[in-house]
């Protein structure tokens, strides 16, 4: 029997989309257990088996219009030729005034994102949940990785232009740098989410959501899980938090379909994906 490929709800063309979901499945630099690269497709598979309407938005995917426009060919191998492509596909997305949702693949696929982001929305601010602070200056010797990715962002935006949320895990020198550099909240997300809704009405907002900030009892299938996380229903209620404010653009990145034969992460992911969709797409 034919399945769909694409997200539960897509429509037809591009240009009739408010909003677009790209796959960007990379995990050429991931330290620990490969396999994000799978996550785009998984989360759409696992699409259909939820509802089109959130009873938390009382809004359905009917009541919006998005595009899934499938997965970006990369370059296998090739970080850089990867990071430069994303980015020009991003930059397009920005530039037909369209809301991006990005589906990961390893995390530093948000940079390119971010860069291109940034181009359109010079005051852009990025609010990150996370269990690793991403802030290194290199993994051993790479300056190119997942664990380095917020660190690039931060340093684009300029000083304390990062919110990160959920953040448990990380080097000394990471939690130094934060002082300086980014608004980290360690191991919370509530409530200090509320207070920095709060403060950032208007602000153009880009989220990158690594799955991993979920305790892998509800979201084993991430290529580094960190034990002590917030529940899924903690994270669904962050998604609903920031509905008032400006989202320009998301990613949800690290789920790893090859670590979780039970499928529960890449269904939180899809339902984050509605959610999203919902709570962002005036």
């Amino acid at each position: 029997m034919y399945r769909p490929t694409g997200f539960m709800g897509t429509r037809e063309t591009y240009e009739e989309a408010q909003a677009v979901l790209v796959g960007l499945p990379m995990d050429f630099t991931v330290s620990l257990r490969p396999g994000t690269r799978m996550g785009p497709q998984q989360i759409r598979n696992v699409s259909f088996g939820i509802e089109d309407y959130s009873v938390y938005l009382d809004r359905s995917l009917n009541d919006i219009s998005f595009y899934d426009a499938g997965d970006v060919a990369l370059p296998f191998g090739n970080v850089a030729g990867s990071l430069q492509r994303m980015e020009e596909v991003a930059a397009k997305i920005f530039a037909d005034k369209k809301f991006p949702l990005f589906l990961g693949g390893e995390h530093l696929v948000t940079y390119p994102l971010v860069k291109a982001c940034h181009k359109f929305y010079p005051d852009l601010v990025v609010i990150h949940f996370d269990a690793h602070a991403d802030l290194r200056e290199d993994y051993e010797g790479e300056e190119q990785s997942h664990a380095t990715v917020i660190n690039k962002v931060a340093k684009l935006l300029g000083p304390k232009r990062v919110y990160q949320f959920g953040i448990r895990s990380g080097i000394k020198e990471e939690f130094e740098f934060a002082k300086e550099h980014t608004h980290m909240y360690v191991d919370e997300i509530f409530p200090a989410l509320g207070k920095v809704v709060g403060e950032l009405q208007g602000n153009p907002i880009f989220i990158t959501l690594d799955i991993d900030v979920v305790d892998p009892a509800f979201a084993p299938g991430t290529g580094t899980p960190e034990p002590g996380g917030c529940t899924a229903r903690e994270l669904l209620a962050a998604i609903h938090t920031m509905k008032t404010l400006n989202v320009v653009g998301m990613d949800i990145v690290e789920v790893s379909p090859m670590n979780d034969e039970s499928e529960r992460t890449a269904f939180l992911a899809a339902k984050l994906v509605r959610e999203a969709l919902l709570a962002y797409v005036k």
